[in-house]
């Protein structure tokens, strides 16, 4: 049973320069697929970051394409999008859990994901997740990305020359003894 407790959120991140987002989504129950891209999309653009879209056949396919788009080092970051529908199966249990697992694998390697793949009980809860205008489960996980990418960029290591000081010019005062 859902809670009717209040929900914090935080405001989503202006980055600069414009970070670039991948969208994966599984349009396996197309309708709700296209709610989820739509919130995503319009959360990404309210940011001011850039956004592809590629959609593979199923949730499971998700963190092997984020894995095959990260090795070609063009985004910072990700937006995973797709529903689980419980069916009469464990085939339910083993999507949510493979799919959710290997997206958390991919974090703990560094890449920022935001996980929007739903794993309801069935369409009504679907349809009210992906909902723009409602729970808009698909801009949460495109600002779950943006919040990532901004912590990745707080925490890269320095290059050379940014917040490190260089010895100084032969004659300086601490050039004694340099040679």
């Amino acid at each position: 049973m859902a809670s009717h407790e209040e929900h914090g959120a935080l405001p989503a991140p202006r980055l600069s320069p414009a970070p670039r987002v991948l969208i994966v989504a599984a349009p396996f129950y197309r309708r709700i697929a296209d709610d989820l891209i739509a919130g995503a999309r319009a959360a990404l653009e309210a940011a001011g970051a850039t956004h592809e879209l590629v959609e593979v056949p199923g949730a499971l396919e998700i963190p092997t394409a984020i894995r095959l788009a990260a090795r070609a080092g063009r985004f910072d970051g990700f937006v995973a999008l797709g529903c689980v529908i419980r069916g009469e199966t464990t085939h339910y249990e083993t999507v949510c859990n493979d799919s959710s697992r290997g997206l958390t694998l991919l974090g703990l390697e560094g890449l920022c994901i935001g996980n929007g793949i739903l794993t309801v009980e069935n369409m009504a809860q679907a349809e009210v997740r992906a909902d723009p205008a409602r729970m808009n489960k698909g801009g949460g996980a495109a600002e779950a990305a943006l919040h990532l990418i901004a912590l990745a960029r707080r925490f890269r290591p320095a290059r050379i020359g940014e917040g490190v000081q260089i010895a100084q010019a032969a004659g300086g005062p601490d050039a004694e003894g340099l040679a």
